[in-house]
């Protein structure tokens, strides 16, 4: 059972309100979702660039996004690998923008990659590979 942008933003306003603090999920299709982080200050590191484990938070974040549009909404579906590549220093002043695909979705592990950006930049400043387990059905 799929489930809509809409759907999946109730239930984390319901469940998890911090995880929408600072992110905002523009597009859920499937088998994908593109997901904006809004840095601040508390985002930057020195050298005038976004800290890794804000680019982390975002990807993880994405792929949740994506796997509850594929699957359902399933609260326990929790990251079990992950994977980042830093492949360029994202501007400190500027929100970053991830697209994450669903690569294999199967019934207890669903595979993904996400690209992230920093707004306004074409190349990607991170990719990330990562593998989530879903709780089995009752």
């Amino acid at each position: 059972m799929k489930s809509s942008k809409e759907e999946i933003v109730a239930f984390l306003e319901k469940e998890f309100p911090p995880s929408l603090e600072h992110c905002t999920i523009e597009s859920v299709t499937p088998k994908a979702a593109v997901v904006y982080y809004h840095v601040d200050q508390r985002h930057q590191r020195p050298g005038g660039t976004i800290s890794g484990p804000t680019m982390m938070t975002l990807a993880d974040f994405a792929l949740y996004i994506a796997i509850l549009g594929e699957i359902g909404i399933v609260g326990l579906a929790v990251t079990t690998n992950f994977n980042i590549n830093f492949l360029r220093k994202p501007a400190g002043d500027q929100d970053l923008r991830s697209e994450c695909k669903l690569m294999k979705v199967g019934k207890s592990l669903v595979v993904g990659e996400v690209w992230i950006y920093s707004v306004g930049l074409d190349e990607p400043v991170a990719h990330v590979t990562a593998t989530y387990s879903i709780p089995p059905r009752a």
